[in-house]
């Protein structure tokens, strides 16, 4: 809504403004007093050397660290039943990649740095393969190609491969690296290879309006917008300087409770648990967040940081979170790469309710989401924190959550003509993050909430499978009651249920011992002459004995009976 006020009427509104004046008589009034417009996202003459923008920059930085890896691959997985024209779909797919630049970009290096090189359509053949399968044989295949590992200096970032499980059974795989994409990507990807395939069936080339711009055209614009960082009058200057008052202090990791000690080195394996948030919880959630004055998303990031905080992992709380990274929308119906990672630092001290801690996310959102054009790849070199491979910087624990229906941009490759196309999910492998909440809300005709379903990814050289799914299950016991008791002090809330409870209390302890009716200051004053040189208590760098401690309980006792004290 930002940028499309911003193109529409030449106006600057922030999302904190949006916040504060939700209505459309309120924002009417907000635009008299917007800023300065920023610069428009549009196609210039390009250099003969074209940059990375900041998020490729970091992604070739890793391909050059680690090698060629299918840990940055993103899926896209089609079930297609019905009549499928096998050669319109290939050349359906040449068109798609013909028509965003980012899919035919392959990259280099010289003494100046990294820098991309757009191939012609004519030179950009991308791999299509058809490969016959019986059903059994369909998830080892798709895991087996899911795992390709892109060399981003030699092959174009896609690749397709096509199943045929019968002559009216496919299963489509659209395997793209995560430099030239990114989730919003899926839906223009849906769109064009959709309206593609429709003219190629009937022997026509797409008829769709040339894109504005392309991906090199916003790596230019990024660098443009942005200016030096070094000139604090300049964006990434300005927001350099919030973001280093903001994160000052930050925790060099969270204390999270695994199962075994974090490796020198991380190996990104990982597993999925799903859980769903039930549609009556998320309309309470729902029903707070308007109550507060927040978000849904906000709802549940201050429902992570209070589960972490009651697992042990301290009251001061950085959570990552991807942003659509899309500020002009020019970028929308582009494939590429323009997501951004925010840090949003929680702050859980003090033990305050739930409704007081989301009016601290608020404030912390609000102001992140101003600050959000600094690349996190630029935040991380300003910020230096200390170079490690064994685990990401700044941030363990990523929250996604996904309100903009990606899966329902879906359904126009639904319109594929003569095909019935069902999503199918592959199965996760790898992790980057020590945790990774993803969560995608689903609402009926009249936007009534319809539950959240919801996703961990763990990293499994820190945790085992059972240890993720009870921070799941604790996770929704923190939501429900957050959401249904939202003026209680989080320290309150209860992780565990029954079983855990009499699994802890009763189980992990010995046979009940009756305890004698001797109040306990004679039952240390019998110990004191049983063993009185034996230690009784311990404080730092002191200890006493029993008969130390029970001459200086009996000297104070003296002292306070003198004093009056009855």
């Amino acid at each position: 809504l930002v940028s499309r006020t911003r193109t529409a009427l030449h106006v600057e509104l922030s999302i904190r403004q949006l916040f504060e004046t939700p209505t459309v008589a309120g924002l009417a009034d907000a635009l008299d007093t917007s800023g300065t417009v920023r610069t428009a996202l549009t196609a210039k003459p390009r250099p003969e050397r074209i940059p990375l923008s900041y998020a490729q920059q970091r992604l070739w930085f890793l391909h050059q660290l680690e090698g060629p890896s299918a840990t940055y691959n993103t899926v896209l997985t089609l079930r297609l039943d019905g009549t499928l024209d096998v050669e319109a779909l290939r050349a359906a797919i040449g068109d798609v990649v013909a028509r965003h630049e980012s899919l035919r970009t392959v990259f280099t290096e010289d003494e100046q740095g990294a820098y991309q090189i757009v191939l012609p359509v004519e030179a950009a053949s991308t791999p299509f393969t058809v490969v016959d399968v019986t059903e059994e044989e369909v998830g080892a295949r798709l895991d087996e190609a899911v795992g390709h590992r892109f060399d981003l200096a030699q092959e174009l970032p896609a690749r397709t491969s096509l199943f045929r499980v019968s002559e009216r059974e496919h299963v489509l795989l659209l395997l793209i690296h995560h430099i030239a994409s990114d989730a919003w990507s899926r839906a223009p990807l849906a769109q064009d290879l959709t309206a593609a395939y429709a003219a190629r069936v009937r022997s026509e080339t797409p008829a769709w309006a040339p894109l504005a711009v392309q991906y090199a055209d916003y790596a230019l614009w990024q660098q443009e917008m942005l200016g030096d960082e070094t000139d604090s009058d300049s964006l990434a200057g300005r927001q350099l300087d919030y973001w280093k008052q903001q994160l000052a202090g930050l925790p060099e990791q969270l204390d999270l409770p695994t199962d075994r000690p974090r490796p020198a080195v991380a190996g990104y394996s990982g597993d999925r648990i799903p859980f769903t948030v039930p549609a009556e919880l998320h309309t309470r959630l729902t029903e707070l967040a308007r109550a507060t004055n927040t978000s849904a998303f906000m709802v549940i990031q201050a429902a992570v940081a209070v589960l972490l905080t009651r697992l042990g992992a301290g009251e001061d709380i950085p959570i990552g979170t991807p942003v659509a990274g899309r500020t002009d929308d020019a970028a929308d119906d582009l494939i590429g790469l323009f997501i951004n990672t925010l840090v949003l630092r929680t702050d859980t001290a003090g033990d305050p309710s739930f409704r007081r801690l989301l009016d601290r996310v608020r404030d912390t959102d609000l102001a992140a989401y101003a600050h959000q054009d600094l690349p996190f790849e630029r935040l991380v070199e300003a910020l230096n924190p200390t170079r490690t491979l064994s685990h990401h910087p700044l941030f363990q624990v990523l929250l996604t959550f996904n309100n903009t229906d990606h899966e329902g941009a879906l359904k126009d490759i639904a319109g594929l003509p003569g095909l019935a196309v069902t999503l199918r999910e592959v199965q996760r492998t790898s992790s980057k993050f020590d945790l990774s909440f993803g969560f995608a809300e689903s609402f009926d005709a009249s936007r009534r909430p319809q539950g959240i379903e919801a996703a961990l990814d763990f990293s499994t050289e820190l945790l085992d499978r059972d240890s993720a799914q009870a921070i799941a299950d604790r996770f929704l016991r923190v939501l429900e009651t957050a959401t249904a008791l939202p003026d209680r002090p989080i320290g309150t809330i209860d992780l565990m249920d029954a079983a855990e409870r009499e699994r802890v209390l009763v189980e992990w302890n010995g046979p009940r011992s009756e305890l004698p009716g001797t109040p306990l200051h004679e039952l240390i004053t019998e110990q004191a002459h049983r063993t009185p040189d034996t230690t009784a208590v311990v404080c730092e760098d002191t200890s006493l004995t029993y008969a130390e401690l029970d001459a200086r309980a009996n000297q104070l006792a003296r002292h306070l009976l003198e004093q009056g004290v009855g």
